[in-house]
């Protein structure tokens, strides 16, 4: 390059430039076509957490789906009960024959930060030996499609806790739709 930043050939023989121009002799230059070429437009920049969140959905759609057993009851009501315990204890914890010894509040969390505190309040619970427990996921009524966000997330997650034996849709005193009432092991179990 020369100082004005331009390409610099070196100078050619004079017997190479009069070949060059023989052999270019029949070539005609274009005609102008009047067309402006461009180059071709950079695409909107993508943010990375678009990608960590679908790369989120797509290994929690594989390893951790929400399926629907014979213990699970489908309707607006949901309960669940572990195998071997038995239908009179789901019964005493939707009367609310036990009282909540401990609460959860999941509100304003996202699913990642609502499945930590999840785990981190049933160990702890666990250490103190609490029993019945509520956690409060919300109704969903200030989330975008004014649709619980949480709500499936937290049965599914308690559904693999081995620490839950039951648990049911919270009584409308307790939060009713936007809450459950959980039954754990005791410490000697």
């Amino acid at each position: 390059m020369n100082k004005g930043g331009k390409l610099h050939s070196p100078a050619l023989p004079s017997e190479e430039c009069e070949l060059f121009r023989a052999e270019l002799e029949d070539v005609v230059p274009l005609t102008p076509h009047g067309r402006v070429l461009t180059s071709p437009a950079r695409l909107p920049p993508v943010p990375l957490s678009l990608f960590r969140d679908e790369r989120e959905a797509i290994h929690e759609s594989m390893h951790d789906p929400v399926r629907w057993d014979a213990d699970t009851e489908t309707g607006e009501e949901t309960s669940y009960l572990r195998p071997g315990i038995t239908r009179q204890t789901l019964r005493r914890l939707r009367r609310g024959d036990w009282v909540a010894q401990a609460e959860l509040d999941l509100h304003g969390l996202t699913r990642v930060e609502a499945k930590r505190e999840l785990a981190d309040f049933l160990f702890a619970c666990k250490r103190r030996g609490a029993r019945c427990v509520r956690i409060i996921h919300g109704k969903g009524l200030g989330s975008k499609n004014r649709e619980p966000v949480l709500k499936l997330h937290v049965r599914h997650w308690l559904m693999q806790r081995d620490e839950v034996l039951a648990y049911v849709q919270a009584r409308p005193v307790d939060g009713g739709g936007g809450a459950v009432m959980v039954l754990l092991k005791s410490l000697n179990a």
